[in-house]
C-alpha cells in the first residue's frame, strides 16, 4: 500500500491550510493510500517533522501550506529522491503553478499526486539552504522588509501599503554582480535570480526560466522612473515585459549579488543580507505533481 505523509502549515492563507488538509485526505483514502498526518508548530518543527518523514521514505511528502511550506520541505528532500507532493493553501502557491496543481480544489491536487509520475527539477542554493522559486534582491526585497516591521494591516494590504511607501522614495541600486565568474557593476531597480519563472503569486519576473535546465536566470531591471515602474509592474504577471529596453537577461550555474542595504528573499523567506552566492543544483528535488 503506497504512504503519504501530508504535513500541514496550519496558519497558512490565514487558516485555510487545515481545510485543504481536510478535504484532501479522503481522496488519498479512496485511492487506497495509507496515510500519516502532521501538524508543525512552527517552522523550526516543520523542518525537524519534514526530515523525519523523509527518514521514513513514503511514496511521497506532501506539503499543506504556500511557498514557505514548500521551502521547509524542500531542506529536508534535497537528495534524498522522496518525492514532494503539494496541496497548495498560501497566499503565493508560485511553486504550485510551476506544475499547474489546481489551486482552490483540494481534493484534485490530491488526486493529481495519486495519479502523477515523479519529475525531477533543479534547486538554487545558498551555502546550505535552497530555493526553488526566485531570489528577490531589490526594489521587491526592500517593499518585504518594510512590510515584515509593520504590525497594521494584516494581509496583502500591508504590502500595497510598503510598496506605495517604498516606490516614493526608492532610488536605483548599485549592484556588483560575479556571473559565472565574470564581475559586473550596475545600477538597476532590482536583480532576481530565478531557478523557477515566477514569484509573488504569478510574477513572471524570470520569465522563460525552466526547472529541469541545469541553470539560473539572472534577470536586471535597469534604472526607470517611478511612473515607468509602475507602468511596468503589470506586464510582470505575463512576462511582457522582457521587451522593455531597462530588461536585461542571463544565464549562469553560479552568480553572486551584492549591494548594499539589500536584504534577499526566496520563496518568500528572508535569506539574509547580501552578497549572496546562489548556486543550480541540478536534478536536487523530485516532484510527485
Amino acid at each position: 500500500m503506497p504512504r503519504v505523509v501530508v504535513l500541514t502549515n496550519p496558519t497558512s492563507g490565514k487558516g485555510r491550510a487545515a481545510r485543504v488538509r481536510d478535504e484532501a485526505l479522503p481522496r488519498f483514502h479512496g485511492a487506497g493510500w495509507q496515510t500519516t498526518a502532521l501538524t508543525s508548530r512552527s517552522a523550526d518543527d516543520a523542518l525537524d517533522l519534514a526530515r523525519v518523514a523523509a527518514a521514513e521514505r513514503p511514496e511521497v511528502l506532501a506539503v499543506c501550506g504556500g511557498d514557505g511550506m514548500v521551502n521547509i520541505a524542500m531542506q529536508a528532500l534535497a537528495g534524498t529522491g522522496v518525492p514532494l507532493g503539494i496541496l497548495p493553501a498560501g497566499t503565493g502557491n508560485d511553486f504550485a503553478r510551476y506544475f499547474d496543481v489546481p489551486l482552490g480544489d483540494p481534493a484534485a491536487a490530491a488526486s493529481r499526486i495519486v495519479h502523477a509520475t515523479t519529475r525531477t527539477v533543479d534547486l538554487a542554493r545558498i551555502g546550505e539552504r535552497y530555493f526553488g522559486g526566485v531570489l528577490a534582491a531589490g526594489f521587491d526585497a526592500v517593499v518585504n522588509e518594510r512590510a515584515n516591521r509593520m504590525r497594521w494591516p494584516r494581509g496583502q494590504m500591508r504590502y500595497n501599503l510598503a510598496t506605495l511607501a517604498e516606490l516614493r522614495v526608492f532610488q536605483p541600486l548599485k549592484y556588483l554582480l560575479e556571473l559565472d565568474g565574470e564581475e559586473r557593476s550596475v545600477e538597476a531597480m532590482l536583480v532576481a535570480v530565478g531557478n523557477g519563472p515566477s514569484f509573488g503569486g504569478g510574477l513572471r519576473i524570470t520569465h522563460g526560466a525552466e526547472l529541469d535546465d541545469g541553470l539560473l536566470d539572472v534577470v536586471l531591471i535597469k534604472p526607470l522612473s517611478r511612473r515607468e515602474l509602475v507602468r511596468t509592474y503589470p506586464k510582470l504577471f505575463d512576462g511582457s515585459h522582457v521587451k522593455h529596453p531597462q530588461y536585461e537577461h542571463h544565464r549562469v550555474k553560479r552568480v553572486t549579488v551584492a549591494c548594499a542595504g539589500i536584504v534577499g528573499y526566496a520563496d518568500g523567506e528572508r535569506f539574509g543580507p547580501l552578497p549572496l552566492t546562489v548556486e543550480a543544483v541540478p536534478g536536487a528535488l523530485a516532484v510527485r505533481a
